[in-house]
This record gives C-alpha cells, sequence and structure tokens, in this order.
C-alpha cells in the first residue's frame, strides 16, 4: 500500500505543490516589497501575480493533477476560468505598466489620453472572455460577435454627430496642446487647466470653475499662456500729467516695475510712451496666476512712488506735504533723536521733506550708501538681511520714532533692505543739515556709531543662526 503512494503521480504533484507554493508567495513577497520601495509601476502586477495568479494556479494543478479531477468537471472548468481571467489581467496591466506608466516624457506613449488605454484593455478583456468560454466552456461566440458588429454599425450611424466630438476631443488630447497647470485663453473664459478628462476641460477661473467640452476646444482656437515658458508677460497702461518729461516717467515706471515680487527672474522690464499722456509698461511674469498681484502691486506703488518724484500721475496734483506739516513731523520725530530746540527746528525745516511709501514698498536698499536720514513717523518698517538671491531673513522692525540712514554720516553702505510692513509715513533730513547738527552734538555721532553697530550684529547672528540651521 505504501509502494503504491510513492509511484502514483499524484503523490510528488501533491508534495510539489505543497512545497512549491510557500516558497513562491514568498519570493514574490520580496518581489512586491523591493518593486514598492523603488516606487515602481510593475508592483501592481507582481501583486496580481502573487494574490491570485500563484494560488489559482496551485489549486488548478491540485484538482487535474492530484486529485485526478476530469477536464469536464465543472470545479476544473470554474477554476480554470478564474485563472484565464487573472493571466489575461495580469498581461494588460503588465504591458501598461511598461508601456505607457513608464513612458518617458514627451513621447508619443506618455501623450496617449487614459481613455484610449480604457478602451483598449476593455475591448481586449472581452475579447479574452469570449475566447475563455469558447475554449473552456464550449460557448459559442460567433453569434454574439456578429450581433455585436451589426449593433455598433447601428449606434454609430446614429450617434455619428455625437461620437465625432468625442473622437475630435480625444485626438486633441493626444496631440497635448497642454497639460494640467497650463493657463488657456479660451473664448469663453481664461483659466488654469486643473482637470483634463475623456468629455471636458476643467479650468479654474476668477468667477468659479469653467467646465468646457474637448469637442469645443477642437473646433476653435485657444491660446496657451504657459508655452513655450518664459514668455509670459503683462501691459500695464497709466496716464501722466503733459507737463511731466517722458524720461522721468518711463524711468519711474521701470524702476517701481522692476521691484516686483512676482517679477520673472532674469526678466526685463520696459516702459515707453504711447502717444497723449499715455505709458504702457510691459512686465515678465513666471505664470498668468500672477498678472493681478503684480498689477494691483504696480499701481499702488507708483501712486507713492510719482507723488515722491514731483510727478503727475492721472494727472493729479499732491497737496500732502506742506510746510505745517513738516513743522509738525520734524518736532514730532526728529527733534527729539537729534535733540533740537525750537530754534534748530526751524533751521531744518527747509531741507527736511515728508513722504509716503506703499506695504512692502522698498525705502532702503542693500548696498547704498544713503545720503539722507530718515525718520519714521508712522507705520512700521522691517529691516532685512540683503543677501541677493536668497531669502532675506528679518534684523528687526522699525516703528514710529525710528530712523534709518544714520551711515550717511560714516559714508557706509547700508547692509540689509528696509521695506514697508504697511502704509508709512516719513520724513528726510538731508546729509549736509546732519552733519551741521553733529558738530553741534558729537555725542549723535557716538549714538550713530553704536546704532550702526548694533544693526550689524544683529544680521550676522541672523546668517549665523540660519548657517548652523
Amino acid at each position: 500500500m505504501t509502494a503504491d503512494v510513492f509511484t502514483s503521480s499524484w503523490f510528488y504533484w501533491a508534495v510539489g505543490i505543497a512545497i512549491g507554493l510557500p516558497i513562491g508567495l514568498v519570493l514574490l513577497t520580496e518581489w512586491q516589497h523591493a518593486l514598492r520601495r523603488k516606487q515602481s509601476a510593475l508592483a501592481r502586477p507582481v501583486t496580481v501575480m502573487r494574490n491570485y495568479l500563484l494560488p489559482l494556479g496551485a489549486l488548478l494543478l491540485l484538482l487535474t493533477e492530484a486529485r485526478q479531477v476530469p477536464a469536464e468537471a465543472t470545479s476544473v472548468r470554474t477554476v480554470a476560468t478564474l485563472f484565464a481571467f487573472v493571466v489575461l489581467v495580469l498581461l494588460l496591466s503588465g504591458v501598461n505598466a511598461t508601456l505607457f506608466q513608464g513612458a518617458p516624457a514627451g513621447t508619443w506613449r506618455k501623450r496617449v489620453p487614459t481613455i484610449f488605454v480604457d478602451v483598449g484593455r476593455f475591448v481586449l478583456i472581452a475579447v479574452g472572455l469570449a475566447l475563455i468560454f469558447s475554449y473552456i466552456w464550449g460557448a459559442n461566440v460567433r453569434g454574439l460577435f456578429t450581433a455585436l458588429g451589426i449593433t455598433s454599425i447601428v449606434i454609430g450611424l446614429t450617434l455619428q454627430n455625437s461620437v465625432g466630438q468625442i473622437i475630435s476631443g480625444l485626438l486633441m488630447l493626444f496631440e497635448q496642446p497642454f497639460q494640467l497647470g497650463d493657463w488657456l485663453d479660451t473664448a469663453a473664459a481664461r483659466g488654469r487647466v486643473v482637470e483634463v478628462n475623456w468629455r471636458a476641460v476643467h479650468l479654474e477661473t476668477s468667477t468659479g470653475l469653467q467646465i468646457t467640452p474637448n469637442s469645443v476646444l477642437a473646433g476653435a482656437s485657444f491660446t496657451n499662456l504657459s508655452r513655450p515658458g518664459d514668455t509670459h508677460k503683462i501691459t500695464v497702461t497709466t496716464i501722466f500729467s503733459l507737463a511731466d518729461p517722458p524720461n522721468q516717467v518711463c524711468a519711474l515706471l521701470t524702476r517701481v516695475a522692476a521691484e516686483l515680487p512676482q517679477l520673472r527672474p532674469g526678466g526685463t522690464v520696459s516702459s515707453t510712451p504711447v502717444g497723449g499722456l499715455e505709458y504702457r509698461t510691459t512686465i515678465p511674469l513666471t505664470s498668468p496666476a500672477d498678472d493681478g498681484p503684480a498689477k494691483t502691486t504696480f499701481l499702488q506703488w507708483i501712486w507713492y512712488a510719482s507723488r515722491r518724484a514731483g510727478l503727475h500721475l492721472d494727472e493729479a496734483a499732491d497737496d500732502f506735504t506742506t510746510p505745517e506739516r513738516i513743522a509738525a513731523a520734524v518736532a514730532e520725530v526728529v527733534a527729539p533723536t537729534l535733540r533740537l530746540n525750537a530754534e534748530q527746528q526751524q533751521e531744518l525745516i527747509p531741507s527736511a521733506t515728508l513722504d509716503r511709501y506703499g506695504a512692502d514698498e522698498v525705502i532702503q536698499r542693500a548696498g547704498e550708501v544713503p545720503d539722507r536720514m530718515t525718520f519714521i513717523l508712522a507705520g512700521r518698517v522691517a529691516l532685512t538681511t540683503g543677501t541677493g538671491d536668497e531669502p532675506r531673513l528679518t534684523i528687526g522692525t522699525l516703528e514710529e520714532g525710528g530712523f534709518l540712514g544714520q551711515s550717511t554720516l560714516t559714508r557706509q553702505p547700508v547692509i540689509g533692505y528696509a521695506h514697508a510692513l504697511s502704509e508709512v509715513t516719513v520724513v528726510h533730513v538731508d546729509r549736509e543739515h546732519i552733519e551741521l547738527v553733529v558738530q553741534r552734538n558729537p555725542l549723535l555721532l557716538q549714538e550713530f556709531g553704536r546704532a550702526i553697530e548694533d544693526r550689524r550684529a544683529s544680521a550676522r547672528r541672523v546668517l549665523s543662526t540660519r548657517t548652523e540651521g
């Protein structure tokens, strides 16, 4: 009896399955973990192989070889159907992972729309299932294919317009004139592409989500504002008085636009008079998303800058600076710092000016040698490090009564930037008058020297902290 067991073929099949199945599961598990660590697209096909194909294959061999169940039995046919279906899914998943998911950017495989892949997968699954039922169950599928073919022709003729629109949209997606994140300017809307599917393109606009059918885009012209890169720009038109010198106006507009935080790195700003009272400023930007913020900031800054320069934006005259306001500002913030009496304050008024700066506007630039001292009358000013293209770090904040530009006496360049945190009103005093005041009171020079060293020390501490971090 024992000899019959060892000489039977089913015994070796049973032992082989009992040993081979665990070993195969262990090997496929290790392979699966390795692919997941590499974030490989093949991880999913290997998972299908481990969880479904290998157990079903072992069960099929156990039924047909170890148990000697006839192939015509319902249990064998059921397991064989499941096994063949998993093989079909595995092949499709493997082809998709190697051919499309791992395709290099810019190749035709990467440009194939997902809907094409899904339709192809559906057709192959349908054909595969038909073959499976034909060979395993002996089903006659020829009539089914004939009926499906006739039905497809009838449906195609009935819906030829709708299907044509869908196909035209899919062909446009295959060409890929845009991708997620691009900005489109269409006849219906202007916005950023946030979703693309087989039916429509979703644009995020300032008024909400604009859904445009693919067939509409395929049948009309539109502009991709994001391609080619580094070409996007906006044009802002402004009006100045006829008495303002055009060269001064253009220089002002160019300087203000060049300091915008939204300016594209390496971009060149240009301003030109276009006739009448109009001036056109071209500002290169990184993305159309910056259009609104850049234009708003530019118009805000030139309102303040034009008044500081004595120019007349929108032909408006500025009556903010008056002798009475300058005298009050000198008495409030300049006299306490410079220790001036009433007579000295009157002497200083002719050399003082009153200016305003908009929020985030630069008041002092790193590396420049100031030609005057600046006293803060209202608002808050942030002092930051001047480190080129690197992010600026805050050294400190000045409020009402604070001052800038004390290095005008030592003729040293300033080490950082100063920009307004809100609207800031300041009093400027020329260097010549500051020198006269210091000559009368030498102790002021020592105090200014200590202020310079304190700010330099603060800047060094901030930079050293970033270096250590």
